[in-house]
This record gives C-alpha cells, sequence and structure tokens, in this order.
C-alpha cells in the first residue's frame, strides 16, 4: 500500500508539472492573400482551424471613413483553414463619432466584408474580430460600435485587447464581447532609443499582466510574435524600421558587428530596400523559443486554458520554428 500510494503522489508531481499543449493557428496580415509552400505547410500542421486574415484597415482621412488596404486575392491562397475576418480601425476614426457615424461604420464594414468574402470565395467561420487600440477617450463609442456591428452582421464579435487596457482597465472599460485576444507584443514603440526588444520585453509583460486573472472577460485567446525587424537609426537619432530582418542578415562584409544583434553600416548602399549611408546603426529585435515559452508559463498559472496566436504567417517568421 505504501509503494502505491508513493507511486500515486509520483504521478501526479509528474502530470501537474507536464506543459500544457496549447492548440495554436497564425494570424495573417499581408494585403495580398498569398501562400507559399512552406506557409500551407504550417497552416496545414496548425491544431486550431481557423485563420484569423487582416481583410482592410479602416480610417479617417478628410473627415471621412475610409477603407485603407483591402485585401486581394492570389490563387495560391488555398487552405481547409475557415478565415476569421479581422478589422484594424485606428483610434482617431473613433474620436468625436456621432450615433449615426457609429451605425453606418458598423454597416459598412459589415457589408465590404460580405463583399470580400463573396468575391474570392472564402470559407468563413460566425465570427468577426476588430482590433483597435481604443482609449479612456474612445471607449464608450467603441463599445457601441461593437455592440451595433454584432446586431447588423448577426455574427459574434471579438476583439483584441492590449497590455495597456488590462492594466488600466478602470480608465479604457471593459468592451461588450465574450472573447478577447490578448496581444502579447509591442511592449513599447521600437522608436524610442531603449536597450529593450520593443516588440516583446518579458519583465515588461509581466508587470502589465500581473492582475490579468482578475480581468472580468474569462475567455481569453493569446496572441504571440514571431515576426522581427531591424531599427535603423541615422547620425541624427531618428529611427526606421525595416521588417522581417534576422540577425543572419547582419552577417555583410559592409557591417561592422558591433553586437550580437547590432551592427555599424561601414559603407553607403541599398541593403534590404533601403538606402543606408555609412555609420548609420542596425539593431535587429527577433523573438527566441525560450521568450515565448516564458511568457506561455506565466500565462498558464492565470487564464485557465487557451489557445495561441502566432502573429504572422509568413515564410520568413515560420521557417525552423517549433510550434
Amino acid at each position: 500500500m505504501k509503494i502505491l500510494n508513493i507511486l500515486w503522489v509520483l504521478f501526479f508531481i509528474v502530470s501537474c508539472s507536464k506543459n500544457e499543449n496549447h492548440p495554436y493557428t497564425f494570424y495573417y496580415w499581408k494585403t495580398n492573400l498569398k501562400l507559399n509552400q512552406e506557409e500551407k505547410k504550417v497552416l496545414a500542421q496548425a491544431s486550431v482551424p481557423y485563420l484569423y486574415t487582416r481583410f482592410f484597415d479602416v480610417d479617417k482621412i478628410g473627415g471621412k471613413f475610409q477603407p485603407v488596404a483591402v485585401i486581394t486575392k492570389d490563387q495560391s491562397f488555398q487552405t481547409d483553414k475557415q478565415v476569421v475576418p479581422t478589422v484594424f480601425i485606428t483610434n482617431q476614426t473613433l474620436l468625436n463619432i456621432s450615433s449615426e457615424e457609429i451605425k453606418f461604420l458598423a454597416e459598412s464594414i459589415h457589408h465590404l466584408i460580405l463583399k470580400k468574402t463573396e468575391e474570392y470565395h472564402l470559407k468563413i467561420n460566425n465570427e468577426i474580430q476588430i482590433d483597435c487600440d481604443w482609449t479612456a477617450g474612445t471607449r464608450n463609442d467603441y463599445f457601441k460600435f461593437l455592440k451595433e456591428l454584432k446586431r447588423v452582421s448577426g455574427k459574434n464579435i471579438t476583439c483584441t485587447l492590449r497590455l495597456h487596457q488590462v492594466k488600466d482597465k478602470k480608465q479604457t472599460g471593459i468592451p461588450p464581447v465574450e472573447k478577447v485576444y490578448l496581444m502579447c507584443y509591442s511592449t513599447s514603440s521600437p522608436l524610442e532609443k531603449s536597450d529593450k526588444n520593443s516588440i516583446l520585453d518579458v519583465a515588461t509583460l509581466k508587470s502589465y499582466l500581473s492582475r490579468i486573472e482578475e480581468y472580468p472577460i474569462k475567455t481569453i485567446e493569446v496572441a504571440l510574435p514571431i515576426y522581427s525587424w531591424g531599427i535603423v537609426t541615422n547620425h541624427l537619432e531618428k529611427h526606421k524600421l525595416i521588417n522581417a530582418l534576422s540577425t543572419k542578415d547582419l552577417q555583410n562584409e559592409h557591417f561592422k558587428k558591433i553586437s550580437e544583434n547590432e551592427a555599424e553600416v561601414l559603407k553607403d548602399g541599398f541593403y534590404f530596400g533601403s538606402y543606408l549611408n555609412k555609420g548609420f546603426k542596425i539593431k535587429v529585435e527577433e523573438i527566441s523559443g525560450e521568450q515565448l515559452e516564458d511568457v506561455i508559463r506565466f500565462l498558464e498559472k492565470k487564464i485557465p486554458h487557451f489557445n495561441i496566436i502566432y502573429y504572422q504567417l509568413d515564410s520568413k517568421f515560420v521557417l525552423d520554428r517549433k510550434f
């Protein structure tokens, strides 16, 4: 009996210490829907049957609501996954918006989603996801918009949730949805001078999410970054981004390595599609598997169960990465 008890305790300890296996899928955030063989393969292996696909952005230009960068579709975009239409709305779109404009905005977004779905024969599910970095000043109108979009579309409306919206929930409010997608990236601005990784600084994230378990909406999915970029700094300390750079790209005879992820340009020329002068500095920011694992283990103590949506599906970011 003693041996059985000991074995049971050991089994319990092993079971509790085993890492949870989280179902996962991806965001697709390019304007032209197009998949190469590597992307198709990785997507097919994803265990969640959805692909969160950006359809268009919405901005207010010249006082009028405008769809920006509406998707087009290539014949190569073929998948068994159901598409979840995702729309990014700028915060300025919601400033000083009237009730009539909220209704117009909801109807326009719904109709454009339907139009693109039919035009490209997309297999969509019963969800529309809205991505907006709303603030205390726009929260009430944004929440009215979410309710109106649910009414006109008849769909399940979900939305993204940024770190500051968790930390400052009393000011930014709780959106009227049943499910949110926690964006575990963009922990700081890449255009500010800092030693921290602006895509994901794990210590900063843990600070912002220290009380995420108290968040009123309990169905939370987790968006994790797998993208990378280079931050170029010129002689005037001005910064600009070059997408999808990795530390491997710093191995160039015209660069002088400063550190593992930084280099100085030694010769004027075109690099990565941009003209860079001698003396410009390049800092690469990318995300390691260890960083993502750290975030996942932290969140497992806070959120009972969650799916993972990796941002984003691109062969530049998925090659050689284990999911």
